[in-house]
Formats: structure tokens, C-alpha cells, sequence
């Protein structure tokens, strides 16, 4: 079978423009071994982005390839509704272990919207339940990215996600900047939080959304005590806290959860993809007992929210076997070790190259940001950026066998996530792939661009 045709012919694919959908070179991926891809054709690909934020452990995981086939010929499957069963208690009570705080109870989906979702719902249960009726709002960041279902869609920031329907968003969410920088006076973004719950009316908000290394505008890392100020203004409104870990848990940030550390313990947290490291579609929200108590004493007297696949026995089984192995081959301990040689290298790339303005990230997580010229500070003319973002970059990439994703969501954008398990000889692949693909931007901007500033500098 030609599958490239049959896709072409019977798939709708996310997030892909038609006429890259239906081009006679576009992609079929075959099979995948550690941190490296290979198409049907064979050529091979540094997996950059480790699919998109998720396999943690790396590709070809025959140990968690067996516990999936041990868990379907026990049990393939039983709804998670008044009944458990062993996997599921499992991957909640390792969870539980690791989770910051009092974080102790999991509600278990199948994807990152859907926990953010779950996240939403729980926010409001808790208010009912507490009697503050009043409270439905939520306050989420520009450029923050929270899920493609019509709730989580209307918390996310990202304008040409939300244009097209925004007829069909909710009015409970309220926008406010993030920052860009790592300095005290940074800590204005968390300051217009409390101007904004203090604009809407403390009694009518539920709750506060962000992530910890926010993605949307290229890894925004908070400055120091920016997490801490989220957590007073949250207590001092009683507005719950959510840090949306869909991307930073699980390893990316050197932790289980990204909140550790920023030294916080919000009061929820979503997850998913880094999970099973994506052998199987899971995510879910954790929440403080005491919240989860409130629900259950109250008239209403239950989380009234469901899912036929959450707590899916093969995938808690995966979540489980994946959690052990991260403790087991010290995942967290490897990541904290090398993230310094990581970030030195792309502090070099931006040395190097003219056209980038800066990287940003921590952990296994970095983005570098393209201008026309650091040197002269001139940024890139609008069609510049346009052609880097749609087509330029993304070629020069596939050239240069590295699989990343450009990013045009605010800035034109380069965003790095490898497997965790990536060491130095793989880290130094991803840079001199990276250095082939800016160097490559570079020419196209002095033959094509318009507001080229200079050339590579070594």
C-alpha cells in the first residue's frame, strides 16, 4: 500500500495547512529507536521535539511495548466508574509520590485539553460545593496555550487558534500579559493577575491558569519569586492555582512536576503526553485532597465530570511501568545534569549567528528566537517572518535531519524538546543540526529577505 496516497486520500490531519498535506514529499514515518526517527524511505531524523513534548524515554521502549500487551491479555479494559482495578490504583498512587504538597488524588483522561477541561470543571465544582456560587471566571496569560476543545480553546491565548470560533467561546475568561524577562520588574505580570481579579470582582473568579515554563511565545521562564507571588494573590482571593504541566511534567523541566521547581504548590496540576512518554494517550488533573474532600461532603456530594477511557487499565499499566523507569535509570538526576551543556550550546549558536535575538528555556526545554540583526537590533520585516514561519525554516530543518517544530505564535521561533534520555553525543547532534538550519535562514534572508542585518559571525 502506498500509505503516503492513502493518508492523503483518507486522513484529516491537526494542525497541517492542505497544500503541505497533500505534497508529494510529505512524510511517513516508519519506525524509531532512542532519541532518532526513520522515514518510510529511510532516511533518519533527530527527534527534536520528542514528538510534540512526549516520549520522555525515547522510541522503541520494548519493556513498555510489553506491560501494554501484558495489561490487554489480563484486562484490555473496564470503565473507572464505581470500580478500580490494580493499574490504575497503581499510576495514581505513584503519582501521588511524587506530586508536590498534598496533591494526592488524580482524575485520569486521555489528553491534555481534556485535563485542562477536567481542571475547569473541578474549579467550579469546588466553588459550588464551597457555596461561592458567584465564581465561574478564570484568568489564563497571552500567548498561553491550554487545548483545543471549545473551553480549553477559550483559555488559551494564541490568537489564530481562537478567531474562527469565537462565536461558540464561553465569557468566563479574562487574558492578561506574561513576561518576557527574568528580572524583578517582571514580576508586573503577576501584579496584573491581581488587577485583574480585583477589576472582574474577586467573588466571580475560580481560577488561575499557567503554565510553569509557558510554551506559547517560545519557553518563557518566570523570574525568580513570580510563582510564589501567583500562590499569595491565589490564597489571599481564594482564586485556586493550576499549573497546566502538560508539557513540563513528567521530566521535561528536571522534576516530576514543573512546580518543584519553582518551589510552589499549586492547587492543581494537569498532565499528560510525558506520562507513559506517549506509548499510550493519557493525561489528568491532581488535585489537594482537602479540595477533593470539600466536593464529597457538600450536597452535591460528587466531582460530577466523567470519561469512558479514563483511568484506561493499558494506559495507567504504561503510566506506571513509565513513572518506575524514570525513577529506575534516574531520568530527573540526568536531565539536571546536562541541561547546562544543552543551554551552552545554544547560548553559542546565538554567539554565532546574527539573526537570532536570544534563547530561552531550562531543562530539556529552549527556543530560539529569530531578528533580522542583533547586532544593529532590527527585527524581521513582517514578509520575512511570514517566509521563515511557513516554509523556510521548516525545509531547512527536514535538510539538516532534525525534527522540530518552527513556531510563529508571537515571534518567529525555533522550540527544542528532546527525549530526556538524550546525552552529550545526541545533545551535540541537535546543536549542529540547529546550526545547519540557522545558518541556512541566514542565506535565505541575504538572497530573499528585506531586512537582512548582517551575516554569521564567528
Amino acid at each position: 500500500m502506498d500509505f503516503r496516497a492513502a493518508s492523503q486520500a483518507h486522513v484529516i490531519p491537526h494542525f497541517t495547512k492542505g497544500a503541505a498535506w497533500k505534497a508529494d514529499d510529505m512524510l511517513v514515518m516508519d519506525r524509531g529507536e532512542g532519541c532518532y526517527v526513520w522515514d518510510g524511505d529511510g532516511n533518519r531524523y533527530l527527534d527534536g521535539l520528542a514528538g510534540l513534548f512526549c516520549t520522555n524515554l525515547g522510541h522503541g521502549r520494548a519493556d513498555l511495548a510489553a506491560e501494554a500487551s501484558k495489561q490487554m491479555e489480563r484486562l484490555a479494559f473496564y470503565p473507572n466508574w464505581g470500580t478500580t482495578h490494580e493499574p490504575v490504583s497503581k499510576a495514581a498512587a505513584l503519582i501521588a509520590e511524587v506530586a508536590p504538597g498534598d496533591l494526592e488524588d488524580t482524575f485520569f483522561v486521555s489528553s491534555g485539553s481534556e485535563a485542562v477541561e477536567s481542571a475547569l470543571k473541578f474549579a467550579r465544582n469546588y466553588h459550588v460545593a464551597n457555596g461561592d456560587d458567584s465564581r465561574y471566571k478564570v484568568i489564563s496569560r497571552e500567548w498561553s496555550y491550554h487545548g483545543t476543545t471549545l473551553a480549553t480553546l477559550t483559555v488559551t491565548g494564541v490568537p489564530k487558534f481562537r478567531t474562527t470560533f469565537l462565536p461558540m467561546m464561553w465569557d468566563g475568561v479574562r487574558h492578561v500579559r506574561n513576561t518576557l524577562g527574568d528580572t524583578a520588574e517582571a514580576l508586573e505580570s503577576a501584579k496584573a493577575i491581581e488587577e485583574m481579579i480585583l477589576a472582574e470582582g474577586p467573588e466571580t473568579v475560580a481560577m488561575v491558569i499557567a503554565e510553569p515554563v509557558q510554551n506559547g511565545r517560545g519557553c518563557l521562564v518566570p523570574p525568580v519569586g513570580y510563582w510564589q507571588e501567583l500562590r499569595r494573590i491565589c490564597d489571599k482571593y481564594g482564586v485556586l492555582l493550576c499549573a497546566d504541566e502538560v508539557i513540563c511534567s513528567f521530566g521535561r523541566l528536571g522534576h516530576f512536576f514543573g512546580s518543584e521547581r519553582f518551589g510552589v504548590v499549586p492547587d492543581l496540576i494537569t498532565f499528560a503526553k510525558g506520562v507513559t512518554s506517549a506509548y499510550l494517550p493519557l493525561g489528568g488533573v491532581i488535585v489537594r485532597r482537602p479540595l477533593l474532600e470539600t466536593i464529597w461532603d457538600s450536597e452535591v456530594g460528587l466531582y460530577n465530570h466523567g470519561s469512558t477511557f479514563g483511568g484506561h487499565p493499558v494506559a495507567t499499566a504504561v503510566a506506571a511501568a513509565n513513572i518506575a523507569a524514570m525513577r529506575d535509570e534516574q531520568i530527573m538526576e540526568h536531565v539536571r545534569a546536562n541541561e547546562s551543556y544543552m543551554a551552552d550550546g545554544f547560548e553559542e549558536l546565538v554567539d554565532k549567528h546574527d539573526v537570532l535575538r536570544e534563547v530561552r528555556g531550562t531543562g530539556y526545554f529552549y527556543a530560539l528566537e529569530f531578528m533580522a540583526s542583533r547586532s544593529a537590533d532590527r527585527d524581521l520585516a513582517h514578509e520575512d517572518a511570514l517566509a521563515l514561519q511557513q516554509g523556510v525554516l521548516a525545509r531547512a530543518c527536514r535538510e539538516a535531519g532534525l525534527l522540530i517544530r518552527p513556531d510563529d505564535r508571537g515571534a518567529t521561533l525555533l522550540v527544542f524538546s528532546p527525549p530526556l534520555i538524550a546525552d552529550e553525543t545526541v545533545i551535540d547532534d541537535m546543536h549542529d543540526k540547529a546550526d545547519q538550519v540557522v545558518t541556512r535562514a541566514t542565506e535565505w534572508l541575504v538572497e530573499h529577505g528585506s531586512s537582512v542585518g548582517g551575516s554569521n559571525r564567528s
